[in-house]
């Protein structure tokens, strides 16, 4: 289908066609999630043009575009059977006669074939290859474990399919890559939490979990820009949770909001804005200097 498409449809720097285009200030667009990757390396300038970037440069939703690639999509027959079947790319992934490479190659297109197709992801959890997927999250090797993580926060975009992954074991899994993982996997699996977090009951599970917020405080500590803004997402998506918030406050997370707050990242004021709601986040907040500056 990707090569059906128009070419603006793509994102120039991943060349793949995009789920949230953004606009720069340059005037060109891209993939939401590419061009942050970018800016979060430190890059201060347009990918394309080359022209200097603000400080903090701001990404304006392109509604119209996404709405176009949503409707062109749905409208424009595929005249080509996708290379592979997703039952086929299943077995090539819990093989154990199946090659490294191979496994790999599953992965990318399942993740690819389950973040716009809700068909497939409820296919691919049915079938039961979450175990082979999890196996991934557990390896060595950062870039399996990124191409698992992809897949996974894509089978957890569904509502029926997130207690059942949390019943697989997934935070296990999860909180540990918080803690060592490379950097693009900790903010994947940061957003993997902020999905789960969607059905209330897994937040309750979430926070009861042996130092999975205590992880995601490290997180806003150690990140970099993209970590710290995946980790005080899933915080407060977490925190709306009220036993949540008393947990993440003996974390320490206050003064860390605080300081982030006064740097620019507008999700940790949002954070804050739950934790005072109870009393041990106002007492806390009153022991920073210039907390109410």
């Amino acid at each position: 289908m990707a090569t059906q498409l128009p070419d603006d449809f793509k994102c120039p720097i991943s060349l793949e066609i995009m789920s949230d285009p953004v606009i720069l200030s340059s005037g060109h667009t891209f993939d939401r999630v590419s061009i942050q990757r970018w800016l979060d390396s430190g890059h201060r300038t347009c990918p394309i043009t080359k022209h200097p970037l603000p400080e903090h440069p701001c990404l304006i939703p392109n509604h119209a575009l996404r709405s176009l690639i949503s409707n062109y999509t749905l409208v424009t027959p595929s005249k080509s059977q996708p290379c592979s079947h997703p039952q086929t790319l299943v077995f090539a992934l819990t093989s154990s006669s199946s090659a490294i490479g191979t496994k790999l190659d599953s992965l990318t297109h399942l993740a690819r074939l389950t973040k716009r197709d809700s068909s497939v992801r409820r296919k691919l959890t049915e079938s039961g290859a979450v175990p082979a997927v999890l196996k991934f999250i557990d390896s060595e090797d950062p870039v399996l474990q990124e191409k698992a993580l992809s897949l996974l926060l894509n089978l957890s975009l569904d509502d029926d399919n997130k207690v059942g992954l949390v019943a697989e074991g997934v935070i296990n899994r999860v909180v540990k890559i918080l803690s060592v993982g490379s950097p693009d996997c900790r903010a994947i699996a940061a957003t993997v939490i902020t999905s789960l977090a969607v059905v209330e009951v897994n937040k309750a599970t979430i926070g009861e979990y042996p130092d999975a917020i205590r992880a995601l405080v490290c997180l806003l500590i150690a990140g970099k820009g993209r970590e710290k803004k995946e980790a005080a997402t899933a915080l407060y998506a977490i925190c709306s949770y009220a036993d949540n918030r008393r947990r993440a406050i003996e974390c320490g997370a206050v003064p860390i909001l605080i300081g982030l707050s006064e740097l620019g990242l507008e999700r940790a004021m949002e954070v804050l804005g739950l934790l005072v709601k109870c009393k041990e986040g106002r007492e806390e907040m009153m022991k920073v200097n210039g907390c109410v500056k």
